[in-house]
């Protein structure tokens, strides 16, 4: 019934639960619905930040009253629905003038091939004068992230990167190194549970979307130039950036498991990867593999980090290491 107002159906089940439970802890709660701790936990996080639920010291929760919370958010769906149907007359009016002077062939490049997808989309990069922005989805059609040899050059000249990583790709092989080794080069990584398509966008002149593959097996992708479609894909990304979780990783100096073991003054830099990766959504089993460890030594590690920080669950050591700058807040 909410989704309207952007809530999934665990979202508005928690809320639901909270309304005659007021007080609740996210293992109460999460007994009572029959859903594991830690994704209720999440689910609160959320309804907490849109002020559907406050949450007290002692980690209790409690539901916002409906009237308030929720005529808050139907007010801003509303508001947003105007602002896009003002959007929408002013998108119409620059097409309408962009096509009085232009062809749609000056607009819309269709590229088919790996190799012409491959050779746009470093193009693309290499145009780019304050920032390029993109969608990373897997599978990879141009090039997998170690071999844009564009990224550092436009680093190098003050271009500023930002990407959203579909939540799948942290899955990838190698993967977490790439963004290791982009974070430390300056390019801000968020993460999004899903992102509805591959784009590279740069400044405001200039976008690419591959597309699914041709009939004849090649992929296929357009080349966009200023109009009204890239604005809008301009106003997609900014909306996805601001809702995605910012990724916080450090180079470990190895991954073997012999280097885990720490004193009691703080976390490691292997501890703020694990938090970072588990903070991103990947479970446990994924964020091991990508770490070199064992499931057993990630466990481990947990527990330690728990212990240092005196909670008891992993959605107070997420809150402790926010707060205490282990990782990166939202």
């Amino acid at each position: 019934m909410l989704d309207v107002l952007g809530l999934d159906p665990d979202d508005e089940r928690v809320y639901r639960a909270l309304l005659g439970r007021p007080n609740s802890t996210a293992p109460l709660l999460g007994d009572e619905l029959g859903v594991p701790h830690a994704h209720v936990a999440t689910v609160l996080s959320r309804l907490v930040g849109w002020g559907l639920v406050t949450r007290s010291a002692d980690d209790r929760f409690t539901a916002a009253p409906p009237a308030v919370a929720l005529g808050a958010l139907i007010s801003e769906r509303r508001d947003g629905l105007r602002m896009a149907e003002h959007a929408l007359v002013a998108f119409a009016e620059e097409h309408r003038a962009a096509m009085t002077v232009s062809s749609i062939n000056d607009l819309i490049e269709v590229v088919t091939g790996a190799d012409a997808i491959r050779h746009r989309f470093l193009q693309v990069q290499q145009a780019a004068r304050t920032q390029v922005r993109s969608f990373i989805t897997a599978p990879f059609v141009a090039l997998p992230p170690d071999e844009n040899t564009a990224e550092p050059v436009a680093l190098g000249r003050g271009v500023q990167f930002r990407a959203v990583l579909d939540r799948a790709v942290l899955a990838e092989p190698g993967i977490v190194d790439d963004a290791i080794d982009s974070l430390g080069r300056g390019v801000q990584l968020r993460v999004a549970d899903e992102l509805p398509m591959k784009l590279v966008l740069a400044d405001a002149d200039l976008g690419l979307v591959p597309l699914a593959v041709t009939p004849d097996g090649e992929p296929g992708a357009l080349l966009l130039h200023r109009s009204g479609l890239l604005d809008a894909l301009d106003a997609l990304f900014e909306t996805v950036w601001r809702t995605a979780h910012p990724l916080a990783l450090s180079a470990t100096g190895g991954k073997a498991e012999s280097t885990v073991e720490v004193g009691p003054q703080g976390p490691t830099e292997l501890d703020r990867r694990i938090l970072g990766l588990l903070l991103a959504g990947l479970t446990d089993l994924t964020a091991a593999a990508q770490l070199g460890l064992s499931a057993r030594t990630l466990h481990r590690r947990l527990r330690h980090l728990m212990d240092m920080a005196g909670v008891r669950s992993r959605m107070q050591l997420g809150a402790h290491a926010v707060r205490h700058g282990w990782v990166e807040p939202h």
